[in-house]
């Protein structure tokens, strides 16, 4: 029988497969970039179809990836059935307890606006459309990390469907070895169907984008190196080298104060005396808008990525980022880390004892990013004494291992609760721990 009939004998959501109407378009990651070779996709109608599509892959030997949105695919999944979570769209939010409960298929950016009235926050990246699942499987890279810790530190427990088919409730205290894994190891343990997690204050929020022209990224980087080198834990600063196409160069600083307005600006001091701004939007803002700072792109496209931990921002680092122009490069951005961050986190992430990390973006053009990629491989080749060689899981990109984001105590740990769990490997990760 054809794969795509067997599944539509178990599951009462849509399945797709080679042929069918829609499938070229359903099994597109979020980066168009990457191909998805895959045999099947599903997109659930529930956890319970979640339940379903688990225990017939477990009898068929099949292999499920879970993908809510898509971000962070590798293009490693040939053969496998692609799992949507996008109708597990339930959100609640308790203002008096301060937790919510997201479905796999929920954004950020509805969490948001759901928590924002309430002078609450979670602990959301910097788009609104990266799914609060995903993320923080694995780990989730907070605007608020430095004061609260990767996203993951702060799951309560996840609904999920284990590799024999049960659909299980996951805490600290009814299988901690699974709660461990999950809060930031990936998705190779098991289909999380739901998330339940605290949210923080925040009363006030601070934020917005300085821009200059690209002249000025020698002096910029100087304050924001002075300004990083004293920040407590609510401010966080982005350094962005910007190349948009068909536009001169720009350089800008987006920033995040979790507290008044004034006190910011005074912490903020040495990057408003840099002369020659083109713009500033700094204002109190809602939680809601938080999104906006950097105004990433809500609809996929093609992109070539390479992240880097940096254990100093010293001046041969600052000369390395300012040689030459970043073109083909669209951007070059270095994110302030410490804090919360650094300590300590009792998951997979573990702790970042870097202080900033690298993430580097371009387009890829009609050489297949073959330009972009010989331009990163340059930036970082020279960066290489001032590099750790660790990355943030959710910073991973196509052809990278998952070996990378973890300590190697950590990698063994998540590698014997991958075999003991899931012995028939029926959960494939975007970047699988055994591999």
């Amino acid at each position: 029988m054809d794969i795509g009939d067997e599944l539509r004998g178990v599951l009462r959501g849509t399945v797709l497969t080679a042929g069918d109407e829609g499938f070229e378009q359903a099994r597109r990651p979020w980066n168009l970039a990457v191909e998805q070779p895959v045999r099947a996709v599903v997109e659930a109608a529930d956890a319970e179809d979640v339940a379903a599509l688990v225990r017939h892959a477990r009898l068929a030997g099949l292999t499920v990836a879970a993908q809510p949105s898509g971000h962070g695919a590798t293009g490693d999944n040939d053969g496998v059935v692609l799992l949507r979570t996008g109708r597990l769209d339930d959100l609640r939010v308790d203002p008096v307890e301060r937790v919510a409960r997201a479905g796999a298929g929920v954004k950020w950016g509805r969490v948001l606006e759901a928590a924002s009235p309430y002078g609450l926050t979670g602990l959301a990246g910097s788009s609104p459309a990266v799914t609060v699942a995903g993320y923080t499987l694995g780990g989730g890279l907070s605007w608020f990390g430095r004061r609260h810790g990767f996203a993951s530190r702060s799951v309560r427990a996840f609904e999920a469907v284990d590799a024999s088919g049960e659909l299980v409730r996951v805490t600290a205290d009814s299988d901690p070895d699974l709660f461990w894994a999950l809060r930031g190891g990936g998705g190779d343990f098991a289909v999380v169907t739901a998330i339940e997690f605290d949210l923080h204050p925040a009363p006030t929020l601070y934020g917005g984008r300085l821009l200059w022209p690209a002249a000025m990224a020698p002096a910029v980087l100087d304050a924001y190196r002075e300004v990083t080198a004293t920040a407590p834990e609510e401010l966080t600063l982005w350094y962005d080298l910007l190349q948009f196409p068909g536009a001169a160069p720009l350089v800008a600083v987006d920033a995040t104060f979790l507290g008044a307005g004034g006190d910011a600006e005074t912490l903020m001091r040495p990057l408003e005396k840099v002369a020659g701004r083109l713009s500033d939007s700094r204002a109190v803002l809602p939680v809601a808008e938080l999104g906006g700072i950097t105004a990433e792109p809500t609809d996929p496209g093609p992109g070539v990525s390479r992240a880097e931990l940096l254990t100093g921002l010293t001046d041969e680092v600052a000369a390395a980022l300012l040689d030459e122009p970043i073109d083909p490069l669209l951007s070059v951005q270095l994110r302030h880390l410490g804090g919360t961050l650094a300590r300590p986190s009792g998951t997979p992430a573990g702790h970042l004892d870097e202080p900033y990390a690298l993430y580097l973006f371009g387009i890829p053009g009609q050489d297949g990013g073959a330009a972009v990629r010989e331009r990163m491989e340059r930036l970082t080749g020279a960066l290489v004494p001032y590099t750790s060689g660790r990355k943030p899981f959710t910073f991973l990109a196509p052809g990278e291992r998952a070996a990378a984001a973890f300590t190697p105590a950590d990698l063994a740990r998540l590698q014997e609760i991958k075999r003991t769990r899931d012995p028939r490997d029926t959960f494939r990760s975007n970047f699988p721990v055994l591999v």
